[in-house]
């Protein structure tokens, strides 16, 4: 079990400072929403499952699909179309 611990305290140290050095922002909220996992397994190996359970809703949830609209409506994330519009618009 310890071993399991310290993999998981590894991953936790991995994401967290992989979040902070990724240069695309859409790879960090996705390392993120692997870093509010880990966080809400943790919470359920130290016997809080509220906690976890929270964790996983607004850790992993919430705030990931919030990031998502964030750089989305920066225009960060662009579709297919609106490429295409844009392209059609300069032509």
């Amino acid at each position: 079990m310890m071993i399991f611990v310290a993999l998981l305290l590894g991953f936790l140290i991995i994401c967290a400072i992989t979040a902070c050095l990724h240069k695309s922002l859409l790879a960090s909220i996705v390392i993120f929403m692997a870093y509010s996992s880990i966080i809400c397994i943790i919470w359920i190996i130290l016997e809080s499952p509220d906690l976890a359970i929270t964790e996983a809703a607004v850790g992993a949830g919430v705030n990931s699909v919030l990031f998502f609209v964030t750089l989305k409506k920066i225009n960060s994330i662009s579709d297919k179309g609106d490429r295409q519009e844009v392209a059609d618009e300069q032509n």
